[in-house]
C-alpha cells in the first residue's frame, strides 16, 4: 500500500477520535483514543513504509527497551525515549543492553541496518513481538526513535499519565535523509529567549528530524552571549530589545548547556553574530569600535541596514577574532555564522573586504564559514556556505558561487521564513515577503528553486524565525507550527514523495499530538484537523 493511500485511512480513523472525560484509575482520560497511528501519518514522509496489516507491538509494564551494548550515546537515546514514555504511560520501561535483536521489547541497536541509510538513517522493524530500530551511527538510531514516537498514540507525547493501551502498527520502515542540512533558525537578538526556552524549542524541532538551530545571537537590537575579552557587548548591548524591553544573554555557561542540550538531540548549533551591518548593539558598546570613535545610542525600533563595523579600522578585526574564537571555543560543530546581509552602510568595495577577512578570521578558528547568500557579492572560500534568503528564484552572484563549489542553504523568505504572517490578521509576523499558509511552506522544491543551484549544491534548508513580533514561547510555536514541519519535509524526505494532499493529511495527524504536548499551534484553514485538536 502506497503512503498516499494509506494516508485516507489514517484520516478517516483520526477524523474519529472521541474525548472522554473523567478518570480511569486514577489517570487523566487521554484527549485522544489511545489507538495506532498509520504508518501514513509520519511526518516527514519515510522513503519507504510498508504496513503489515492486523500486526501490531503493545507496549505495555512487561516491555524492556534494549540499547545498543558498550554505546553511550545508544544508551542515552535509550533513556531519553524511556523517560518520555514513563510520563506519558506510568509504566517502568527498564533500560538495559542487548548484542542481538530480543525476541519482545523495543531494540535501539547499531548493527544490522542497510549500509545506504548512511549516518542518519534507520530501519524499523515492528512485529507482534517486538520493535527493533536499527541504525549504522547513533544519529540514525535517534532519527528512528523520533518516527516510532510519532506511531504511538499521541498521548503518548502528553506531559500527564494517560490511559493506554499503546499499540504501534507493524510492518517495516526503511529511511534517511534528502538533504545534510535541515534548519530551523531562532533569531535571539530582537527579543530574546532564555536557556529553557531555547531548550523547548530544541525540542520540538528534533521531533521532525531538524539537525541544525541557527542562533541569531547578535543585531541592532541586542548582542546575546558573553564575550570575556569584550564584556559590555552582554552587560550593555545585551540590555535591550524590540520595544525597549529588558533583554538578556547568554553567560558561556548558558550557550554551552544549549550546545549539549542540542547535541544529545543531534541537533547541531550554528551561532550567527551578524556583520558588518546589524552591529549597533556592539558600536554601542564601544565607542571605540565606531569610525568616529563616539558611540550611537542603543536601538529598540525595526529597521535595517543603518549600522556598520568600520571596515577600515584594523581594530575591528580584533575584535572579530576575539570574538570568534571565543565562540569557536565554545561550538563543537563545525560552523561559524557571519552574516553578512542587509549592509547597507557598507561600500561594494568594504563589503568584499570585509566578507573576505573575516572569512580567514574564521578559518582559522578551525570553523566553516557560513553567511547569508550577500556573500556571494565578496569571493567565498571554497568550504563557505551561502544562505539564501531571497524572494526571487534567480540570483546571478550565487549561481555563480554555486558553480565554482558553494554550498547553498535555501532559507527564501517568500517560502521558508516563519515570521511571515499566514493572512492578512495574523496576529503575529510581518508580511514583506508575503503571506505564507501551509500550501506556500510546502510547494517548492529546493533542489530546482533557484536558477543555477542545482541539486547537488544544496547542502539543505532552513526554515528561519525572526522575533520582531514575537515575544513568548507560544509565539514561537503559532508561527512555527504547522508550517516548520512543512520545511522539515522538504529537507528529509525524497522527492519522489512529494504531494500536497497527503502531506496535509498526515500534518492534520499531527493536531493531536501537539494538543497534548502543549504546543500553541495555527489551525490553518489550509488543514483538515482532526475533531477536538
Amino acid at each position: 500500500m502506497t503512503i498516499a493511500s494509506r494516508q485516507t485511512r489514517c484520516i478517516a480513523a483520526l477524523a474519529g477520535i472521541v474525548l472522554t472525560a473523567g478518570l480511569v484509575s486514577g489517570i487523566a482520560a487521554p484527549a485522544a483514543a489511545a489507538t495506532a497511528v498509520a504508518f501514513s501519518a509520519v511526518v516527514p514522509a519515510p522513503v519507504t513504509a510498508t504496513a503489515a496489516p492486523g500486526v501490531s507491538y503493545t507496549v505495555t509494564s512487561a516491555t524492556t527497551v534494549y540499547a545498543a551494548p558498550g554505546s553511550a550515546p545508544a544508551a542515552a537515546t535509550a533513556n531519553q525515549f524511556a523517560a518520555r514514555l514513563r510520563v506519558s504511560t506510568g509504566l517502568p520501561l527498564p533500560v538495559v543492553t542487548t548484542v542481538a535483536g530480543p525476541s519482545d521489547g523495543i531494540a535501539l541497536l547499531l548493527t544490522g541496518a542497510p549500509p545506504g541509510v548512511g549516518a542518519e538513517g534507520y530501519q524499523l522493524d515492528i512485529t507482534a513481538g517486538a520493535i527493533t530500530v536499527r541504525a549504522n551511527q547513533p544519529a540514525g538510531l535517534f532519527r528512528g526513535v523520533q518516527t516510532l514516537r510519532q506511531l504511538l498514540p499521541v498521548t503518548a507525547d502528553a506531559t500527564t499519565p494517560q490511559a493506554g493501551p499503546w499499540p504501534v502498527p507493524g510492518g517495516q520502515i526503511i529511511d534517511y535523509p534528502r538533504f545534510a542540512h535541515r534548519g530551523a533558525m531562532l533569531d535571539v537578538a530582537r527579543h530574546f529567549f532564555t536557556v529553557a526556552q531555547v531548550q523547548r524549542y530544541i525540542d520540538q524541532i528534533a521531533l521532525y528530524k531538524i539537525n541544525v538551530l541557527h542562533l541569531h545571537l547578535s543585531d541592532d537590537q541586542g548582542w546575546r552571549i558573553a564575550i570575556n575579552s569584550w564584556p559590555n557587548l552582554a552587560a550593555y548591548g545585551g540590555g535591550t530589545q524590540v520595544g525597549g524591553g529588558p533583554g538578556g544573554y547568554y553567560t558561556q555557561a548558558d550557550y554551552t548547556a544549549i550546545v549539549n542540550y542540542a547535541a544529545d538531540r543531534y541537533v547541531t548549533i550554528v551561532p550567527e553574530i551578524d556583520m558588518p551591518g546589524h552591529t549597533n548593539a556592539a558600536l554601542a558598546s564601544y565607542a571605540q569600535l565606531n569610525c568616529n570613535g563616539v558611540a550611537p545610542a542603543r536601538y529598540t525600533g525595526t529597521q535595517v541596514g543603518f549600522s556598520s563595523l568600520c571596515v577600515p579600522l584594523e581594530l575591528t578585526y580584533t575584535f572579530i577574532d576575539q570574538v570568534v574564537g571565543e565562540i569557536a571555543a565554545l561550538t563543537p560543530g563545525p560552523y561559524v555564522h557571519i552574516g553578512g546581509d542587509e549592509a547597507s552602510s557598507t561600500t561594494a568595495s568594504d563589503y568584499a573586504y570585509f566578507i573576505n577577512r573575516t572569512q580567514q578570521i574564521v578559518a582559522a578558528h578551525g570553523k566553516t564559514v557560513m553567511g547569508w547568500h550577500d556573500v556571494a557579492n565578496a569571493t567565498p572560500l571554497p568550504s563557505t556556505v551561502a544562505q539564501f534568503w531571497g524572494t526571487t528564484t534567480s540570483n546571478a552572484p550565487l549561481a555563480a558561487a554555486a558553480a565554482n563549489g558553494t554550498k547553498v542553504v535555501m532559507s527564501p523568505a517568500n517560502k521558508a521564513y516563519l515570521d511571515m504572517k499566514y493572512r492578512n490578521n495574523t496576529r503575529l509576523g510581518q508580511k514583506w515577503a508575503g503571506l505564507i499558509d501551509v500550501n506556500t511552506a510546502y510547494e517548492w522544491n529546493p533542489g530546482a528553486y533557484l536558477s543555477g543551484v542545482g541539486e547537488t549544491a544544496v547542502l539543505g534548508v532552513e526554515a528561519p524565525l525572526w522575533t520582531e513580533t514575537i515575544v513568548t514561547s507560544a509565539d514561537i510555536e503559532y508561527m512555527a507550527f504547522p508550517r516548520l514541519p512543512a520545511i522539515a519535509e522538504l529537507g528529509w524526505s525524497p522527492w519522489s514523495t512529494h504531494n500536497l494532499t497527503a502531506f496535509k493529511g498526515r500534518l492534520g495527524a499531527q493536531g493531536p499530538r501537539w494538543r497534548v504536548m502543549g504546543i500553541n499551534y495555527y489551525h490553518s484553514t489550509q488543514v483538515t484537523w482532526p475533531s477536538g485538536s
